[in-house]
């Protein structure tokens, strides 16, 4: 979990704040109801009623990151969160207004893998009309273990750093430099509907910081 004393000497408003309990929260409650073998996208298009889970979650929640309890608070009770769920947020990317980002790992495979330097990710960039559909088939994928390790997708959230209305999906390989492996995912793309020419960047350029530059080549691989 995100540690108090981090919390405490982050500048942020009261939104933000509020919204890193939020995001902070789906995370919590994502891990939990995978241990169990359940999964929030699954439970929120199912219509299944989670609200007694949910109240259990947040109590925990609050023990644990006690910081973050009176901003998730701002969200109203477990009722009002869970209908958040049910509105799409966290679930689909049109729909979430409140993170960045939607993450989904493959199973069995740890949250912060897709970190690592060594992995990379193919980058899918679409309008905003079709990112949902886009987003589920590779969701959909990655949990069923067809693609690679994890993968993300950028969400309707207000961003002052994005350059245009595209959004972008992020699949990541646990290792760049395995080609086979790599190749393997954008083959299962494509199959998915995928067949533009699209980039792979490996995680350690995004880290020292090489994005696109004119006559700059930053993709590894473009296939």
């Amino acid at each position: 979990m995100y540690e108090d004393e981090q919390i405490a000497e982050e500048e942020l408003t009261a939104d933000e704040l509020t919204d890193l309990a939020f995001g902070m929260f789906t995370i919590f409650a994502e891990q939990h109801l995978e241990a169990e073998g359940m999964r929030l996208f699954e439970i929120v298009e199912s219509g299944e009623d989670i609200l007694e889970k949910i109240t259990a979650l947040s109590e925990a929640f609050s023990l644990e990151c006690p910081l973050l309890a009176e901003p998730l608070s701002m969200f109203g009770t477990p009722a009002d969160i869970l209908s958040f769920y049910r509105f799409g947020e966290a679930v689909l990317p049109t729909k979430t207004t409140h993170s960045y980002w939607i993450q989904q790992s493959k199973p069995g495979v740890a949250a912060d893998a897709c970190g690592s330097e060594q992995a990379g990710k193919w980058l899918i960039f679409l309008p905003s009309s079709d990112i949902d559909e886009a987003w589920i088939k590779v969701r959909n994928a990655t949990v069923a273990g067809e693609l690679g390790i994890g993968a993300k997708v950028s969400t309707f959230r207000d961003n002052e750093d994005s350059r245009d209305d595209k959004k972008v999906i992020y699949v990541f390989t646990a290792d760049w430099a395995d080609e086979a492996d790599v190749m393997r995912v954008r083959e299962r793309l494509k199959e998915l509907g995928f067949v533009d020419r699209i980039g792979y960047k490996r995680n350690l350029d995004t880290y020292a910081g090489e994005y696109r530059e004119k006559g700059k080549r930053v993709t590894y691989y473009s296939v």
